[in-house]
């Protein structure tokens, strides 16, 4: 297995999120969210045989989730599959690295008052590789270095290994340690936890249950695929059936600390920045969660004028004005391109006013 442990090895030296592999395929890897050839060397069945056999998948399997460790000592999850009667393989890099929350161009000050709290639940949200686990894991980490606490992870996959210092930190993924997010979450609350970390919430039973952690003393940090804070709340609330929805409605209200939206554009500079939404909930924004009216507190993010909360727009205006992302970049990334170039052309002209 000497190319698949050479093509890991090249993963970790590049920063590289992906590596697939498939019989009679060159390597493919994706890096800043792109997916690139590698190399010129064909993987052959035979190789991918052998890997599949290492990483504990049966002659006959047809999907399998396994792991595999590096020469140099790094850990990868794998999932082994099957297209068109041929074997594949995707590893992903299980990170011990974890960067430092002042690095990830992330509201500094807000994520350390969130994280912070005794209790509540703060959503970090956006789509599949936007961030939102390292940002997470960034949150987790200052918890680790700054307090004495519990802090409990469930994942799929586990994506960063955490090293305790302060903390306490139990890691559980889902489908080796425990069957899923909610019966991992259940289960969690029996092990005496003051911070917990929810991979994703799928499904109602999993929502429910973090609002209940949260509701008994627990600080729940999750994750949504979802693009903006309305889009959140209306994806939240949307698990439930409508007799429900009232009394969740009013434990949200109460529990919801924070969300956190990203989005990862191309920058001016090589590689890709960070865009954000974010939303603090705050005793005005309480009574419009528990009545639902989200099209008003979308609203009160977009005044600007309180730093806690900002809207993608404001965001990616302020990101051009810097000349950190290019106007096309920032076009591209909003789901409003008119109101960018509005922004935009007011903040000029009104700069060009002040000059003459």
């Amino acid at each position: 297995m000497e190319l698949i442990n050479g093509l890991c090895c090249t993963t970790i030296e590049h920063g590289v999120s992906d590596l697939f592999l498939l019989a009679g395929e060159l390597p493919q890897l994706r890096l800043h969210g792109e997916i690139i050839p590698y190399g010129d060397t064909i993987v052959t069945a035979q190789e991918l045989e052998s890997f599949w056999t290492h990483c504990g998948g049966g002659k006959d399997v047809l999907d399998f989730d396994g792991s595999f460790i590096s020469s140099n000592g790094n850990r990868f999850r794998v999932n082994l599959f099957r297209s068109l009667h041929k074997r594949g393989a995707v590893l992903r890099p299980i990170k011990t690295i974890i960067p430092g929350i002042e690095t990830l161009g992330v509201p500094v000050d807000l994520l350390i008052s969130w994280a912070s709290r005794p209790s509540g639940l703060v959503l970090v949200t956006g789509a599949t590789g936007s961030g939102k686990s390292t940002t997470i894991a960034s949150c987790l980490n200052w918890v680790n270095q700054s307090y004495s606490r519990h802090i409990v992870t469930i994942e799929d996959p586990i994506e960063f290994l955490f090293k305790p210092d302060k903390c306490l930190i139990t890691q559980r993924d889902v489908g080796v340690d425990t069957t899923s997010f909610a019966e991992g979450l259940r289960r969690s609350l029996r092990q005496s936890p003051d911070v917990i970390m929810l991979g994703e919430i799928r499904d109602p039973l999993t929502a429910m249950t973090a609002l209940q952690a949260s509701e008994t003393g627990h600080l729940v940090f999750a994750t949504l695929h979802s693009s903006n804070v309305l889009d959140s709340m209306e994806r939240l609330t949307r698990l439930f059936t409508g007799s429900e929805r009232e009394g969740v409605l009013q434990v949200i209200s109460q529990q919801l600390v924070g969300i956190l939206c990203q989005k990862l554009v191309p920058a001016n500079e090589g590689g890709r920045l960070l865009v954000l939404e974010h939303f603090e909930n705050q005793a005005a924004t309480r009574k419009w969660i528990m009545e639902g009216k989200f099209r008003e507190m979308a609203d009160f993010i977009a005044k600007g004028d309180n730093p806690t909360n900002v809207t993608f727009i404001q965001s990616l205006v302020g990101l051009v004005q810097t000349q950190r992302i290019s106007e096309e970049v920032a076009l591209d990334a909003s789901t409003n391109p008119h109101e960018v170039k509005r922004q935009l052309r007011g903040i000029n002209a009104n700069s060009s006013a002040g000059m003459r």
